[in-house]
């Protein structure tokens, strides 16, 4: 595949043939942590049983990894627990990380529970492992017996780019009076400008920044002949100096280059391809003792990393860690924001306290991430299985007055943008608009999004009719509607409808009702969101919908 040469700082091109590797270990560099350096331990629990055996049984895979880690073991505890939040079942064990390679751990349920079959229902898998001090929780669903399929409204589903409106029928009325389009993305991903771009069939993580062969040019071809509508190339912004460290005799001029050349590749592709939207930004911040964010349409490389003379290798200075001036520098700028992989603790702080609120905060985030398929993974046929859930982390975020919606992405780092699983982030433009980087930007202020694992699903909420990603008064009755549209052949297992209250610190709870819920909430603000698991297992979350509830 032949793609534009964005791998070495233009500086050093411009000085004529030189051998990239030889260049890059020439240069003094402040040695700095590796970025991806924390645990990563996800849980993959088969949704259905497998048939082996008893009609329940399935193997859980338990697979960790932490890069940059000597060894060590892991620690981990996998729990077994009934509908209603009682421990049924439960295995413990320790796993070597031999020289920080990966590891797997494979679990077999028989099915059973005290020596009989469990009375049906949906029953949760929870995983802890800890190592090095750090901790991670995973937990997913799984169908247990015959259970009754949940009534759902009838919904036919929104045109999507593959199944747009009849364009002879411009006056047709909206499917469902819902007058939008469907577009799929992966809002994740990176390529050669930092630390992606690896062919798969030798991609083993995280790449040297700046080593690896393939740059944004070779990412929006590849996402958009796999069928994506939007494709987000969003580079460390700590590495256009070409290192995880800090380049002291880095060039300042070719540090900045670099980031325009990349929203020029995105502007040419756009240009000759108005059905899919091209979008190169940053993800700002480090791991330790930091969170990373996306930024999607900020046309500024911000950074704290500076030369030897002290030149600033960005466009802008940012200080490293200081999440509350950026939010206020999003905001001034009119910038938008996703948190990535959101952990539980240790992450996003303002003033000491994690996944702390600002308001400025709150008017540039837009999005938290769910749920990732792996980072490495090098499957091109969507076969990944290994998947991270960040839902708790998201509820701490809105319980915490943040108005997010929910995205699923791939943080792609091999050449395998948006290939790796289905899981997708869907947004919601107007029909008859189309789809630009003001559209999306303006859909994302709007919340007009979902998250899915399926990119062939849909899912939408309204409350009072008032749409998903809605901030409204009411008094009165409030009725939450949930409309579903599984892909051919598939259907809703499982409805539910959260509630929260933003600002107050505390934790959501499940509406009893399923997909068509009446109440009477109490006066003061609060959030709900729909989550629909199909009967595949793979699940969808809608964007809350936020009532301030009058006496």
């Amino acid at each position: 595949m032949k793609t534009l040469s964005f791998l070495l700082p233009l500086a050093l091109a411009a000085a004529g043939s030189i051998n990239v590797q030889s260049a890059i270990a020439a240069v003094p560099v402040v040695a700095a942590q590796h970025e991806h350096r924390e645990l990563d331990a996800t849980l993959h629990a088969p949704y259905r049983g497998d048939g082996r055996g008893q009609p329940d049984a399935r193997t859980f895979t338990l697979a960790f990894d932490y890069p940059g880690l000597a060894g060590g073991e892991v620690a981990w505890r996998l729990e077994l627990l009934a509908p209603k939040g009682r421990r049924v079942g439960q295995w413990q064990g320790r796993q070597a990380l031999a020289g920080g390679r990966p590891a797997s751990v494979a679990v077999r349920w028989q099915g059973l529970v005290g020596g009989a079959r469990p009375a049906a229902g949906i029953y949760r898998v929870r995983l802890h492992a800890r190592v090095a001090g750090e901790e991670v929780e995973q937990a997913w669903d799984i169908a247990v017996g015959t259970i009754a399929a949940p009534s759902m409204p009838p919904f036919a589903g929104l045109p999507t780019r593959r199944t747009p409106l009849h364009d002879t029928l411009p006056a047709a009325p909206a499917p469902d009076g819902l007058p939008y389009t469907v577009y799929y993305g992966n809002l994740h991903s990176q390529t050669s400008h930092s630390d992606g771009g690896a062919p798969v069939d030798d991609c083993h993580g995280a790449q040297e920044p700046q080593s690896a062969p393939f740059g944004p040019d070779a990412a929006w071809p590849y996402a958009w002949r796999h069928g994506l509508d939007i494709l987000m190339v969003s580079e460390h912004n700590h590495m256009y100096d070409g290192s995880s460290g800090t380049r002291t005799d880095a060039d300042p001029l070719a540090a900045k280059a670099l980031y325009r050349a990349g929203l020029d590749s995105a502007r040419a592709f756009n240009a000759a391809h108005k059905d899919f939207l091209a979008l190169y930004g940053l993800e700002w911040g480090v791991i330790g003792n930091g969170g990373h964010l996306n930024i999607f349409n900020g046309d500024a490389l911000l950074g704290w990393e500076k030369t030897g003379k002290g030149d600033l290798l960005a466009d802008v200075e940012t200080a490293r860690g200081d999440y509350g001036a950026l939010y206020s520098l999003m905001q001034r700028r009119g910038w938008i924001g996703q948190f990535n992989h959101p952990a539980l603790t240790g992450q996003f702080a303002v003033g000491g306290q994690a996944l702390a609120y600002t308001p400025e905060g709150d008017a540039a985030m837009a999005l938290c991430e769910v749920m990732n398929s792996s980072a490495f993974s090098t499957s091109e046929n969507e076969g990944e299985t290994r998947r991270s859930n960040f839902e708790q982390a998201c509820n701490k975020l809105l319980e915490a007055g943040y108005h997010v919606a929910f995205s699923s992405n791939q943080d792609n780092h091999c050449a395998n943008w948006g290939a790796s699983a289905a899981n997708r982030t869907a947004v919601l433009i107007p029909n008859g608009v189309p789809l630009t980087r003001d559209s999306f930007v303006e859909a994302l202020r709007a919340r007009r999004v979902f998250a899915t694992m399926d990119k062939d699903a849909q899912l939408v909420l309204t409350a009072n009719g008032h749409l998903m990603g809605e901030r409204f008064a009411n008094s009165g009755p409030l009725r939450l509607l949930v409309r579903f549209a599984g892909a051919p052949g598939r259907t809703a297992a499982a409805v539910e409808i959260v509630e929260g209250v933003p600002g107050r610190g505390g934790e959501v709870a499940t509406l009893p009702g399923g997909a068509d819920v009446q109440l009477a909430p109490a006066p003061g603000p609060h959030f709900y969101y729909a989550k629909v698991t199909q009967d595949d297992g793979r699940i969808l979350w809608s964007a809350p919908v936020w009532v301030d509830q009058s006496p």
